[in-house]
């Protein structure tokens, strides 16, 4: 019976073939011209898509009212969003909270940044097995160059509104 396998090699080699697979499309994923195309609410009510910011740079970052490291970025990413509105775009998509709970956080002042709504989680499951955010770690930051192509990833926190101003440079 050496010919034939047995029930442990099937299943072993079954989980290689998947394996391979699952690796083989996220390289050909990161290998994209452009991230996944999502219509996605700001809490203005208007929606917005990547491509209609076609031409122009744009920082994605996923975050959550519950996430400390999210809270304590924010004002890095509204500081690039307010020193280089002409040059990029910086797009803060929440993928917890409610509209109303994100308003009564952010109180009176109105943020340079977007501040988007990924409810259903789709956007972030998309960006999340494409680049290797395998724990759905928040942040979690995408670099979009003007031509639409995924330059840089930063999964976790940045360290430092200057680590975070060194990658947006090397973007714009």
């Amino acid at each position: 019976m050496a010919g034939k396998m047995s029930k442990k090699t099937w299943l072993i080699v079954a989980i290689l073939i998947i394996a391979v697979g699952a690796i083989v499309g996220i390289a050909l994923s990161r290998n994209s011209p452009s991230p996944s195309e999502f219509t996605l609410p700001i809490i203005t009510w208007d929606e917005t898509t990547i491509s209609s910011l076609e031409g122009t740079p744009v920082v994605l970052v996923f975050w959550s009212i519950s996430c400390y490291w999210c809270r304590q970025q924010l004002p890095y990413f509204e500081d690039v969003a307010q020193q280089n509105e002409e040059e990029i775009k910086v797009i803060a998509i929440n993928i917890r909270d409610s509209a109303s709970r994100i308003q009564t956080f952010f109180g009176d002042y109105e943020p340079t940044m977007t501040i988007a709504l990924d409810n259903n989680r789709e956007a972030f499951a998309d960006y999340c097995l494409a680049y290797n955010n395998t724990r759905g770690a928040i942040p979690f930051t995408l670099f979009v160059d003007s031509e639409g192509i995924i330059k840089d990833v930063q999964i976790g926190a940045f360290r430092s509104e200057a680590e975070l101003r060194d990658t947006v440079d090397s973007i714009i």
